[in-house]
């Protein structure tokens, strides 16, 4: 798997970070934050070959029209979809669809919100598999999984700090906090 997701979040995030943080600071609502990040990796997508495919917040549509639904297979349920923020195609770039799944949080967040956003963007990096993606190309799959990144960002505004958390292959990987 090539990093052009990551370098493109990474980018984008560092520059979000610059570019908003006043907005950021005044406690703006997190769906104004989350299009304002994405209309950052609009901008800056094509340097790393990703021109191609939507910066959408709040998407939560499978190309059919069905509600975008995916699988946690730790909790064996169905997790609704409505992310924050999504670097994917629209059902035109075939087995590569899903790049980046973004979810954005205050501290101040209630605990279970933010469990689930962190659920459901584990369900969304699951890989494909046989009862997820089906092979002929042309049927829609059942459940929204594979994206090669997941990102959980928190924001914590009185002391102007934050912590990312990276998700792939259904875990978390790795956690980065910053300042702002």
């Amino acid at each position: 798997m090539d990093d052009a997701a990551k370098a493109l979040f990474n980018k984008a995030f560092a520059s979000f970070l610059i570019e908003e943080r006043g907005n950021i600071l005044n406690g703006t609502a997190e769906r104004n934050l989350a299009a304002r990040l994405g209309f950052i990796m609009e901008r800056f997508k094509g340097e790393f070959g990703l021109s191609e495919y939507f910066a959408d917040p709040e998407y939560n549509r499978m190309q059919d029209g069905r509600i975008k639904v995916a699988f946690d297979p730790d909790n064996l349920v169905e997790v609704r979809i409505q992310c924050d923020l999504l670097l994917h195609g629209r059902g035109e770039r075939g087995l590569r669809e899903n790049i980046i799944a973004i979810e954005m949080k205050k501290s101040t967040a209630p605990l279970q919100e933010k469990l689930d956003d962190k659920i459901r963007l584990r369900a969304l990096t699951t890989p494909p598999g046989p009862n997820t993606w089906p092979a002929d190309g042309k049927t829609f799959p059942e459940y929204v999984c594979g994206y090669e990144l997941g990102v959980y960002i928190e924001l914590d505004i009185k002391r102007a700090l934050y912590v990312v958390e990276e998700y792939r292959g259904g875990k978390l990987v790795a956690t980065h906090p910053g300042a702002f």
